[in-house]
């Protein structure tokens, strides 16, 4: 589902990665790890379309990255750190802009909200919302739409505990429904839980 080979990425005199090879299948979860400013956002950016590698292919749902083709943001979902909500809807209509959308059917919006730890902000717009909240409203639009492939960059930010909890677990639904999930992130339950590990230093 995603298939990276020599990829190398410069920032002014500076290689971020270079020659960087690895491979998601469906069904597979994979982790990118490392500090700060190594490039795991710009990555991520690679696999969606959203920047140019100097080096390398990448082949993402049968395809070249490009975030402009209606088909391919079909197939590829994200949650990125500029990903924003409508502040002035609230979760309800979020998932039912979403379902219009996609043309799909989302499911029983109160038992999505309920398990997003939202039910009882439902009709509350999401501009009022705390800083974990609004993660969990990204997190809830992000998975709960139709995907082939699922990018996520540091979805642990913000949450609490138990938000930590339904992440993992939004991550295990994905790629037991056969999508491919790629997450940068420094939350260790999502280290283990992962199926492969890239570390860039």
């Amino acid at each position: 589902m995603i298939d990276v080979r020599g990829l190398g990425v410069q920032a002014g005199e500076h290689w971020l990665f270079d020659g960087l090879d690895f491979e998601v299948e469906a069904g597979e979860c994979a982790v990118i790890v490392g500090p700060n400013g190594v490039g795991k956002s710009t990555l991520l950016r690679c696999l969606y379309g959203t920047q140019t590698p100097q080096r390398g292919r990448v082949v993402v749902a049968g395809g070249k990255p490009d975030e402009r083709d209606v088909s391919f943001r079909r197939k590829v979902s994200v949650l990125f750190d500029d990903s924003d909500f409508f502040a002035e809807l609230t979760p309800l209509q979020h998932l039912e802009l979403l379902e219009g959308s996609f043309g799909a059917d989302l499911g029983d919006f109160d038992a999505l909200l309920a398990d997003a730890g939202l039910a009882e902000r439902a009709k509350v717009t999401a501009g009022k919302f705390s800083a974990g909240q609004r993660r969990r409203l990204l997190l809830l639009g992000a998975t709960a739409r139709p995907h082939d492939v699922l990018l996520l960059d540091e979805p642990e930010r913000a949450l609490d505990v138990a938000g930590k909890e339904w992440l993992t677990s939004l991550i295990k639904r994905s790629t037991d429904a056969g999508a491919a999930v790629v997450v940068a992130t420094h939350h260790p339950p999502l280290l283990e839980a992962a199926d492969s590990t890239l570390e860039l230093w």
